[in-house]
């Protein structure tokens, strides 16, 4: 590839926000070249969202032949080749590693591996890899560095006793017991794929639930399938000491039940992310920062004219998803094809088994802002196809305006929770009631006519229950 001396859009930073922003810029006619130190993709798709649901998968599939008695027919003397689950996981992230950088080509977006430093709007300088030492300008610059893990000082990560998810996505060997500090979605994700394969797993969290940000009864019901499972579940519980030892690590606990001390072969840190920004700005570029994320306005440009930021960088929700929209719609404001649509609601998902996804209002939230609203539930245990499919643990609940119906938030745990969020999504997006998400005919027999019966549930109209 030969460098132009000068593009429409430079993007720093390749994952979800970087490469969805250079193909919109090309799908446009502009001229954009992305800029990333590792490969197109990112974090999520090379070590993150893609390789962890193919670890899941695995999990899955396992868990399946385990039990597969209750199907009709028995799998005996299962072997598990470890090294290949992770390869897997790998081959999955390369294959589509390689699908973006095909995107490239088809939109005429230049690419290159490399770290890049804004020296001023319009002017980047790449810093490292074929192309250092390159200067490159542009008439706008985005910046979609995203985040990384967060760490802790006094015990560095070494990939082996004291892992990020990162080092966790390239083990050989499966550790015989882990402590997970944190259990939001990536430690819960993580808790379910080590369990399931026979690591002795312990998840710490200090709030009262696991998946903290969840409905809380999601979160509970997802605690007592855990404890199930045979995951040692510790919430309301600090972590308030690590030493490293021979073999593994120290940690001491405290707890409902008081001080203890735990030790176990691996620690993995899935206690958030910090945002991702070292090397980014040259000491003369300042950007207006908030706690470290990049200040945007509602075009998604920063307190420098003609740069621009999305994705993770500028702050939570950290979603791929999320990181992809916000991307295309800074796109199309910068070069006028349309305003930048704000965010109003977006899914959330864990896809550890059962799923947790949800969108909108939690009931605590519902009741903190004093919104009066109706709940509508059904429980997959009443659905044939979760039970015909051995999926009946979970539920489908559904808050709806008291007065005129409309859906303020929508909760699911369950098989599939994760693609049946969706319709509630839409159901919001269109302004759509409760009523008519009751009227609108789901096929039989299907996971997603507990949608239909949730919502029927609201008015005690619900057949199944």
């Amino acid at each position: 590839m030969n460098l132009e001396n000068s593009y429409d859009l430079i993007i720093i930073g390749g994952g979800p926000a970087g490469y969805a922003a250079g193909i919109r810029a090309g799908q446009l006619g502009q001229r954009a070249l992305v800029v990333e130190k590792e490969r197109a993709g990112g974090t999520c798709l090379n070590w993150g969202c893609i390789p962890s649901k193919a670890l899941l998968k695995s999990a899955e599939a396992y868990q399946s032949a385990l039990h597969s008695e209750s199907f009709g027919f028995t799998c005996k003397d299962i072997e598990v080749d470890f090294a290949q689950v992770m390869a897997r996981s790998r081959k999955v992230a390369d294959q589509m590693g390689g699908g973006i950088e095909f995107l490239f080509k088809k939109n005429k977006v230049d690419y290159l591996v490399g770290s890049a430093t804004l020296l001023e709007p319009g002017s980047i300088e790449v810093v490292d890899g074929k192309y250092a030492g390159t200067k490159v300008q542009a008439s706008r610059v985005m910046i979609a560095t995203g985040c990384k893990p967060r760490t802790l000082d006094e015990v560095p990560v070494d990939g082996k006793r004291i892992m990020t998810s990162r080092e966790a996505l390239a083990m050989k060997e499966m550790p015989s017991s882990i402590a997970i500090l944190g259990a939001g979605a990536i430690g819960a994700e993580f808790a379910y794929f080590l369990n399931a394969f026979g690591c002795k797993v312990t998840l710490i969290e200090m709030l009262p639930t696991l998946l903290p940000i969840e409905d809380a009864e999601i979160s509970k019901t997802l605690g007592k399938a855990f404890v199930k499972q045979g995951i040692d579940c510790r919430v309301s519980t600090r972590v308030d000491k690590i030493d490293l030892i021979d073999g593994g690590v120290s940690l001491s606990l405290h707890g409902e039940k008081g001080d203890e001390i735990l030790e176990v072969e691996s620690v993995l840190l899935a206690i958030g992310v910090v945002p991702n920004l070292n090397g980014v700005l040259a000491d003369s570029c300042k950007l207006d920062l908030n706690r470290g994320y990049i200040k945007v306005d509602e075009n998604y440009q920063t307190s420098l004219k003609n740069v621009y930021a999305a994705g993770d960088i500028i702050g939570p929700p950290w979603l791929a998803h999320v990181a992809t929209y916000r991307a295309v719609q800074a796109v199309n404001g910068m070069f006028g094809h349309a305003t930048p649509i704000p965010i109003d609601s977006f899914p959330g998902c864990t896809y550890c088994q059962p799923q947790v996804a949800s969108i909108g209002l939690t009931e605590e939230k519902a009741k903190e802002e004093g919104v009066e609203y109706k709940v509508g539930k059904f429980p997959f245990a009443a659905s044939g196809k979760a039970v015909a499919v051995n999926h009946p643990e979970g539920f489908v609940k559904i808050l709806v305006g008291e007065k005129y119906g409309e859906i303020l938030g929508a909760h699911i745990i369950g098989s599939d929770a994760t693609e049946l969020i969706t319709e509630y999504g839409l159901g919001m997006k269109l302004e759509a009631t409760v009523d008519e998400i009751h009227q609108t005919i789901h096929a039989h027999p299907t996971m997603s006519e507990a949608l239909a019966e949730a919502a029927a549930s609201v008015h005690g109209e619900a057949i199944h229950i």
